[in-house]
């Protein structure tokens, strides 16, 4: 099987635009969370969130593809274009076909921009303030913005790095919440290591903290309403947990087959080794004894032929509701031991959760930790839950570490469960 490598970190979080400064923010302990700041939200629960403090789109596009786009699809745009810039790639300079450069996202994008949608929803009201279809029908050509429906596309996603970096090969895109991204770098290692392609841009991205997504979450019961304690609102593994607080961004990876690679000269920052995927068959709520996260993980290990025991580090889920901190910590004792000395810590406390592009942000960050001899902190685990214990979280502090092995977690509402194999890149296999 060919060896894949990562060679492009494409970060965007509300610790900064890209992979430096997110890697700052991160191991300094800042916390991109804040008051909402987008729109009112008073009608909701859950007034805060982790929001990107000056994107402007325009960085990364121009300004008329960005007529059929939504701020869902531009963070992908944004993301990939880091990414991309990060590994120093050019198609044509670097010898890749680009029939043979496949793009694969996972995103959480559902509709056109809302104020498309509720322009033109307007031309269906009566006067009594009901809906009438036919109406609706007769007026919509002339009341919908032109774009509406083409902006409006899942996927359109693909399109919109396709076109912008010229890869013609294998793509695919994954619907979710933090399962997409880290599945769309799965298959991005798959199509590598395969032969079906020799580069890839693989990620994921979501404008979770934007009202729509706020507005389906709220109500679910798996994030924070302890709104007055700000960022420290959300606490992972601690006794005092209450759920999640949203985020937006994009975390992308340039993936190469590792012998091109090495030809052109790029900077390797870890070697994917192997990828394993689970299904929980509850909703929402996982399964008590974690055992599908762990099948996961040692599917992965599996693939990567490692021990559990060669990891330092676990990129975590962390999403602070009750019963997910406790089937996590389960699932990671299973598979590593209690007290075994590997560190794994969330970073969503800081860059907020980012749904659709958490998976692989998590992936991102196990990247960048073994690129840069150290792991980021779980902030705001002060007292940590009884049944979360035999893990070391590295609550506070980031700490040093000569990481050689990592794993990036996932973990889908839709009982999804995936799991990732970093190395520190290696000149022999």
């Amino acid at each position: 099987m060919r060896r894949v490598a990562v060679t492009g970190i494409g970060v965007l979080t509300a610790l900064g635009e890209g992979r430096d400064e997110t890697w700052k923010g991160l191991l300094e302990g800042r916390s991109g969370i804040g008051p909402i700041r987008a729109y009112d939200p008073s009608s909701l629960r859950t007034r805060i969130a982790a929001e990107l403090p000056d994107f402007r789109a325009t960085r990364y596009a121009h300004r008329r593809s960005l007529r059929m786009t939504t701020r869902n699809d531009q963070l992908a745009v944004a993301g990939a274009a880091l990414a991309v810039e990060d590994a120093g790639l050019d198609l044509e300079g670097s010898g890749h076909d680009p029939e043979r450069a496949a793009v694969f996202v996972g995103g959480n994008k559902e509709i056109s921009n809302p104020e498309h949608l509720l322009t033109g929803s307007l031309a269906a009201r009566r006067e009594d303030g009901t809906a009438d279809v036919r109406q609706l029908g007769e007026r919509a050509s002339s009341a919908f913005y032109p774009l509406y429906f083409v902006e409006g596309l899942q996927s359109g996603s693909l399109f919109h790095l396709s076109h912008a970096h010229g890869f013609k090969g294998a793509n695919s895109y994954f619907h979710g919440t933090a399962d997409a991204g880290a599945t769309a770098i799965a298959r991005g290692f798959r199509s590598i290591r395969s032969g079906e392609s020799d580069v890839v841009i693989a990620g994921g991205f979501d404008d979770a903290s934007s009202w729509w997504v706020m507005s389906k979450m709220d109500g679910l019961g798996v994030l924070t309403t302890d709104n007055d304690r700000g960022a420290e609102a959300f606490r992972p593994y601690d006794r005092d947990r209450g759920g999640s607080v949203l985020g937006e961004g994009a975390a992308f990876l340039v993936l190469e087959e590792w012998e091109s690679a090495r030809r052109r000269g790029a900077r390797v920052y870890a070697e994917i080794r192997g990828a394993g995927t689970t299904q929980d068959p509850d909703l929402v709520s996982p399964r008590e004894d974690g055992r599908p996260l762990a099948q996961a993980v040692r599917r992965a290990l599996s693939e990567a032929s490692v021990a559990a025991g060669e990891v330092d580090y676990v990129a975590t889920h962390g999403c602070a509701t009750r019963l997910g901190d406790l089937t996590e910590a389960r699932a990671l004792t299973s598979v590593f031991g209690r007290d075994s000395g590997v560190l794994a810590s969330s970073v969503k406390p800081a860059t907020g959760h980012l749904v659709a592009g958490a998976g692989a942000l998590n992936a991102a960050v196990c990247a960048m930790a073994i690129d840069g001899s150290a792991v980021p902190p779980t902030l705001h685990l002060e007292r940590t839950d009884p049944g979360c214990a035999g893990i070391d979280w590295v609550p506070g502090q980031a700490r040093e570490l000569r990481v050689r092995t990592g794993v990036a977690l996932a973990r889908g509402l839709e009982g999804q469960q995936v799991a990732l194999v970093l190395s520190a890149p290696a000149v022999e296999a």
